[in-house]
């Protein structure tokens, strides 16, 4: 069991393993590097939501400078949190939550692009062959915010971009049309008579059992279902003191067919989401706004770098937390320097392939290579030295045209290998 006052608590788990107990890690990361600039450890029965404020405030300190931007999740839409970074005259990037944007408001912000009424932006990222492919669409309206902060009142005007992922939406829509078709197969099922099979014996339990899939499908009002009775007489023949009687059966046929018009009404509003932020059209427009959040992937992938491969950090087999605390820093300073060497190499690429790091492939190429293979490819590189009476005799791994590659686009001399054969000869 964790201790009361530890760090190692249970509480929500995003490796789906609430009975282990947890220690939460809050990263900081600089765009577009992915250079982590604050680390904070808490117990991991920590919310997310008051994390950010001080996280916010080292980064703030460490850099030593305002006008930032801050790209969070819908956690860090707090209300507080967003009142901070604009009184700090920094700038908020976030999708909004459904406890903000409940269906309600968001049906007032769709009104006019059902009705037509509104004229969409559309948006668009370059793709790795030099094209350009349509990702989005969406408008934004601008809202004044006033709240109250430590007893000061702070204004500030709040940009809302209602925004339409295109995959998004089609991955949605491709998820409702298959519980639709779930659903349906299992309202057909209820009439499927079979050995073994419970029947329904009234038109109430088989409409409490159709109800029940309705939602257990998330498709309610989705599906009208249309039951037929037919009534089948058995004429049951007398048997002893048991007279001759006639038994009525009724089966039930269920008939599913899909309310179109409701469908529409859903599908037009999947993929939509609403993003906040109070920076200026004139350095953020809703294009880069769009591009800017997209972007966040780069800090789960330093989650997932410090993790997993190539640092390791869980399973975690450590009892004190100064030690937990010890290791999360160390290891955030080898992250630290797996984002910045894979920053630089892909800077000086500056848009030229780099082929041959891909062992087993030498003919792929690549624009964007990763840390972990940056460094592969330098580990078939051997130093041999033979004591031989009063000399050494010592051999050093030539280094290929890939290697010496990478050190230039890495900015290091070919002299810090070569260094290692100073003094010492074939």
């Amino acid at each position: 069991m964790p201790r009361l006052d530890g760090l190692f608590q249970q509480g929500h788990s995003k490796d789906h393993r609430p009975d282990l107990a947890q220690v939460k890690i809050m990263l900081a990361t600089l765009d577009p590097l992915g250079l982590p600039l604050a680390t904070e450890v808490v117990d991991g029965s920590r919310a997310d939501d008051p994390l950010y404020e001080p996280t916010i405030e080292q980064v703030r300190t460490t850099l030593n400078r305002s006008g930032i931007l801050y790209v969070g999740d819908s956690k860090m839409a707090a209300e507080a949190t967003r009142t901070s970074i604009a009184n700090n005259n920094d700038y908020y990037l976030m999708p909004l939550p459904g406890t903000i944007v409940s269906t309600e408001v968001l049906d007032t912000y769709l009104e006019p692009v059902l009705e037509e009424n509104q004229t969409l932006t559309d948006i668009y990222h370059d793709l790795a062959n030099g094209s350009r492919q349509k990702m989005a669409e969406g408008y934004e309206v601008i809202e004044t915010r006033t709240v109250e902060l430590d007893g000061e009142i702070v204004t500030w005007s709040e940009r809302r971009l209602i925004v339409r992922s295109f995959k998004q939406a089609q991955a949605q829509e491709a998820a409702l049309r298959k519980r639709l078709t779930k659903a349906e197969a299992a309202i057909a099922e209820l009439s499927v008579r079979r050995q073994g099979k419970k029947r329904m014996t009234s038109l109430v339990e088989l409409e409490s059992a159709t109800d029940d899939i309705l939602k257990r499908f998330s498709v309610e009002g989705l599906i009208s279902i249309k039951v037929s009775e037919t009534i089948i007489k058995h004429h049951i023949r007398s048997y002893g003191n048991i007279p001759a009687r006639t038994e009525k059966e009724s089966i039930f046929d269920c008939e599913t067919q899909i309310n179109e018009t409701v469908l529409k009404n859903i599908i037009n509003r999947l993929g939509w989401r609403v993003y906040a932020t109070n920076a200026k059209i004139e350095s953020l427009d809703l294009t880069d706004a769009v591009l800017a959040y997209r972007e966040q992937y780069i800090a789960e992938r330093a989650f997932g770098r410090l993790k997993g491969q190539p640092l390791s950090l869980t399973p975690m087999y450590l009892q004190r937390d100064d030690h937990a605390t010890g290791l999360i820093r160390l290891l955030s300073i080898g992250l630290r320097v797996l984002s910045l060497l894979e920053f630089v190499v892909r800077r000086h690429l500056s848009g030229a392939s780099l082929a041959g790091i891909y062992t087993g492939n030498h003919k792929r190429e690549t624009k964007r290579p990763t840390a972990e293979t940056i460094l592969a490819a330098f580990k078939n590189i051997n130093l041999v030295i033979i004591p031989q009476h009063d000399t050494l005799l010592s051999h050093l791994t030539p280094l290929t045209q890939l290697q010496q590659r990478l050190l230039k686009l890495l900015g290091f001399p070919q002299s810090i290998y070569m260094q290692l054969m100073e003094n010492h000869f074939f």
